[in-house]
């Protein structure tokens, strides 16, 4: 591989130019579109036999970010990042890391055991388990006639 130092200013003006037009053009093409524009992150929801399960991917993140609420039948999760506070003498060439703060609700129907959802947070995913309410089988019974 051959470097070439060029001392043009225009030409380097110019290379510049064109080497953040197609090294920031991509990039942007490539976000995630949802995150950007709605300012939320993407979500999985599974279902076993016992609850479901919700995933939230939100990487960069620390546990005490997060707020859950339960209100009614409505579960909001919403996490905001703290400033962090950086050193005077650093000068940024690039800075592409961003947390902006978020709030999503799910609505949650009768057959989810409020008392018993749980949350961890683990690896940038927020697991949340919604155990659902054990259904009673209904017990057939035989009727004496008298």
């Amino acid at each position: 591989m051959t470097l070439v130092k060029v001392n043009n200013p225009v030409a380097k003006t110019f290379d510049g130019l064109f080497n953040d037009l197609f090294n920031e053009f991509p990039a942007a093409l490539g976000r995630n579109w949802r995150s950007e524009a709605f300012s939320f992150p993407p979500v999985n929801i599974t279902e076993n036999e016992g609850s479901y399960q919700l995933q939230l991917a939100a990487p960069g993140y620390d546990k005490a970010d997060f707020n859950l609420n339960l209100e009614g039948n409505l579960l909001s999760i919403s996490a905001e990042k703290k400033a962090e506070t950086k050193e005077e003498n650093a000068r940024n060439i690039r800075k592409e890391f961003s947390y902006k703060a978020f709030n999503r609700s799910f609505t949650l129907d009768e057959n989810i055991d409020s008392s018993k959802i749980n949350a961890k947070y683990e690896n940038g995913i927020l697991h949340v388990e919604l155990p659902k309410v054990e259904v009673q089988k209904q017990v057939a019974k035989q009727i004496t006639i008298q």
